[in-house]
């Protein structure tokens, strides 16, 4: 797997075309179906769970945003809420008051301190709890089990490459299993045009075995 190899953006637009290969083209999507049906019944127990906690400051449990999928389609992506509901006007009015998150945001589109989130939400954060609402994005053929970091559409013009366009959207993959906090968004298109590169079952394999270590430690990579 080379997808901690180099920082050099140059060749990402022009990634070469994959030939056809009955992983790629079929059977991923067959297995991400069968491991969605099989982990159902544990997944519904413990969204139920968390869905109360999360509840319980009025506001709903669950949210759903539009991404960008396969060849450029918006889909909306379903979560478990980990943010307070104002989330939005919230975040506008800290970068306007806080000069070193907004150059934080613009290069990272994340904030180390993000005011938004809740305690409960920090723990499903963490745990990736708030992530298994997107096993119906799997189901419905939004999403893959593994896959790039699925991309909001005001991030589109951030986004220098062309691979993630060819896939769709995972749950997991190889920025989501990286030092992800250390590398900014643009640096994503070095992550997604190496898996698209290294696609195969034993690709997708070894990444779900990171995403458990991952997942297990609660550190965020």
């Amino acid at each position: 797997m080379s997808y901690e190899s180099g920082r050099d953006f140059v060749g990402i637009r022009a990634f070469e075309t994959r030939p056809f290969g009955a992983y790629r083209h079929a059977l991923k999507r067959t297995l991400d179906i069968l491991f969605v049906l099989l982990v159902a019944p544990i997944a519904l127990l413990i969204l139920g769970v968390a869905a109360i906690l999360v509840k319980r400051d009025g506001a709903s449990a669950f949210y759903c945003q539009e991404r960008i999928g396969q060849n450029g389609t918006i889909y909306k992506m379903y979560k478990l809420r980990s943010m307070v509901p104002n989330a939005d006007n919230l975040l506008e009015h800290h970068l306007e008051q806080n000069p070193e998150a907004r150059k934080e945001w613009d290069l990272y589109q994340k904030l180390s301190h993000d005011p938004r989130i809740t305690p409960i939400g920090r723990i499903l954060r963490k745990s990736s709890i708030d992530e298994l609402p997107q096993l119906l994005n799997v189901l419905l053929g939004d999403m893959s089990l593994v896959g790039p970091r699925p991309m909001m559409r005001n991030q589109k013009d951030l986004y220098p490459g062309a691979a993630y366009y060819s896939m769709r959207p995972g749950i997991t993959g190889y920025w989501q299993i990286s030092e992800r906090n250390e590398c900014s968004f643009a640096e994503r298109a070095l992550f997604d045009t190496s898996y698209y590169r290294d696609l195969s079952l034993r690709t997708d394999f070894v990444v779900l075995l990171r995403t458990v270590s991952v997942v297990l430690r609660g550190t965020g990579h």
